[in-house]
């Protein structure tokens, strides 16, 4: 009985973990993408009008915008979706357009790389039973993470070229 109940529980919180509330309608599409580092949200537009907001994992040194390569913070500014990689080490990613020309000036005066690969993308491959937990900590080395069923319905809804603004 006892045995029965853990099962039911740990069932129960599986599927609490990997539910994507109130998914977006099939054909759904989106053109823009504010990031609020602070709030550790991510929320899409289409129109000017908020549709759905995600909850993230950031770099692990979130304050502050990143400077170089290996500092572990997330980018602030204004950047592109230019690219997605469906073959990706964590469950599928959208590549954001990060270094722009002016990220490569400051990090060239200060005689260092800007860094690259920063992405939205789901979790590791093969943890992705952890679910919306990954979001106890920030973990990632940059990039904005978000579960594998979330990264799923992003990358359905985000075209190459669309805006994303990280913010503070």
């Amino acid at each position: 009985m006892f045995a029965a109940l853990i099962l039911i529980c740990a069932f129960a919180i599986y599927l609490y973990a990997h539910h994507n509330w109130n998914p977006l309608p099939a054909g759904t599409t989106i053109d823009r993408i504010v990031v609020e580092k602070s709030a550790r949200r991510l929320s899409v537009f289409r129109d000017s009008s908020q549709i759905k907001t995600y909850r993230i994992a950031l770099g692990r040194n979130p304050v502050g915008a990143k400077q170089e390569e290996g500092d572990m913070k997330t980018p602030e500014g204004i950047y592109k979706v230019d690219g997605r990689n469906p073959q990706s080490s964590f469950h599928l990613a959208l590549h954001v357009s990060y270094p722009s020309d002016e990220d490569d000036k400051r990090a060239a005066a200060r005689g260092v790389s800007a860094g690259y690969d920063i992405m939205i993308h789901g979790i590791q491959n093969g943890r992705g039973w952890i679910g919306d937990f990954h979001r106890w900590s920030d973990w990632t080395a940059g990039c904005i993470a978000v579960t594998d069923e979330e990264i799923e319905e992003l990358w359905r809804v985000t075209s190459d070229g669309t805006t994303i603004e990280i913010r503070p």
